[in-house]
């Protein structure tokens, strides 16, 4: 399945004559978008062949991973398990859209506590696991393995050699992985981090085979599920003045990022970017519910 570029016209890419086009991986399935439908493709494949009736993955309270796991399964006749972190949530859950949605379609979830949570690979824990739910084929947090990153690799086609600079947003290392392992030698990948740390480096060289990309960590904003007014408001002109959505957790950063660098010429005049839409706009309704809390704007949906 393939994704169409849009072409973006703002009068900052006129003035400083670049130009920039986005995949539109986010309508690529309406409720397992953008990079996560690329994850899940081969590792759903693998799952099947090895005769797994149910998908067990980890994530947040409101993980893109998590409902796109859970219509996944429900698509393809799996039971799911969502581990989730924080034990908290286990008596306001249903209050929260994304795991409203991924209960809706069958996950069973697993509520967590933090400290659980980070020692969540350790060998005790993954007894732990198999003890409550018998087999299971386990996708990391995040969706990230050889798999996923096989279907990263897909996200570019032949079309996409024309461009100069490939940009992407960077949560576990997949996606970037994947795009960094298709893109042609003359192409540079810049990855914008939803969180600060060398981690990142060391897990993506993991499965990258080719050393074109760098991560540029200055617009993070402080780190997932964080954002601020300018930030609010940049993602609400953006949509206002080219139609296209952005999640406020991966590619509102990314695009703030890519525009703030062309301002301060970053790239050559005649530079062509292809901006990678990563999904995750089922995130916004969480994020609102948030912002409401705080008295701050919302995000246009």
């Amino acid at each position: 399945m393939e994704s169409s570029n849009q072409e973006v016209f703002l009068p900052l890419l006129t003035q400083k004559k670049v130009s920039l086009f986005i995949k539109r991986e986010d309508l690529l399935h309406p409720f397992i978008s953008g990079n996560k439908y690329r994850k899940l493709k081969y590792n759903v494949i693998e799952a099947k062949n090895l005769g797994f009736k149910k998908l067990l993955t980890f994530g947040g309270a409101f993980s893109n991973h998590i409902a796109a796991t859970a219509y996944a399964g429900k698509l393809h006749h799996f039971k799911t398990i969502g581990v989730i972190r924080g034990e908290e949530i286990a008596a306001k859950w249903q209050d929260n859209p994304t795991l409203q949605f991924a209960h809706e379609n069958g996950m069973e979830f697993k509520f967590v506590s933090r400290a659980w949570y980070r020692d969540k690979h350790t060998d005790v824990a993954q007894k732990e696991l198999k003890q409550e739910f018998g087999d299971f084929y386990r996708l990391p947090e995040g969706g990230t393995n050889s798999l996923a990153v096989k279907g990263c690799e897909e996200i570019l086609t032949k079309g996409d050699a024309t461009f100069d600079v490939i940009c992407t947003c960077v949560g576990t290392g997949g996606t970037i992985a994947g795009i960094t392992n298709s893109a042609n030698d003359n192409q540079k990948v810049i990855g914008f981090p939803a969180l600060k740390g060398d981690f990142l480096k060391k897990d993506i060289c993991k499965f990258a085979h080719k050393e074109n990309w760098e991560l540029l960590s200055d617009y993070t904003f402080g780190g997932y599920g964080k954002l601020n007014e300018e930030l609010i408001s940049f993602m609400n002109d953006f949509k206002q003045q080219t139609t296209i959505p952005l999640d406020p957790v991966y590619t509102g950063k990314m695009m703030f990022g890519i525009l703030d660098l062309i301002k301060q010429d970053y790239f050559k005049p005649n530079t062509k970017i292809l901006a990678i839409h990563s999904g995750g706009l089922q995130g916004i309704s969480g994020m609102n519910m948030k912002l409401k809390k705080k008295n701050l704007p919302l995000l246009l949906q």
